[in-house]
């Protein structure tokens, strides 16, 4: 299925830095999979990883010649997320802004919306 709106939004930062990693584990031809599982303090936790299955329930885009996956059930979860990635002198690493998360813990791992709190876990 095809995205008729834009579910996330992938910085050039941080679509070059997967063109990177994907490289370096030869999944070039793979798509960007983001996700949301349950877990972490505040109950959601994300997922990114490489996939080469389309599930008939994915959104399917593509940005800065990146190809991405949602799942409809992940969708209303991830809707207007921005996913950026920042280098500094500590090293880098991938950010993530939700603007549908409500909480989330202090090491900024998990989080929970409105609507969905998922399993919290004990820090």
């Amino acid at each position: 299925m095809s995205a008729e709106k834009r579910v996330i939004e992938l910085t050039e930062a941080a679509a070059f830095r997967v063109k990177e990693m994907a490289k370096h584990n030869e999944e070039e031809s793979s798509y960007l999979r983001l996700a949301v599982h349950g877990g972490g303090c505040s109950g959601l936790t994300y997922g990114m990883n490489f996939d080469q299955n389309v599930n008939e329930d994915d959104y399917i885009d593509e940005q800065h010649g990146i190809k991405i996956l949602v799942s409809q059930q992940d969708a209303p979860i991830l809707m207007g997320t921005k996913i950026d990635y920042k280098q500094s002198l500590m090293g880098g690493g991938f950010t993530i802004d939700n603007p549908n998360a409500i909480a989330s813990c202090g090491c900024g791992s998990s989080f929970r919306t409105a609507k969905v709190t998922g399993t919290p876990e004990e820090c």
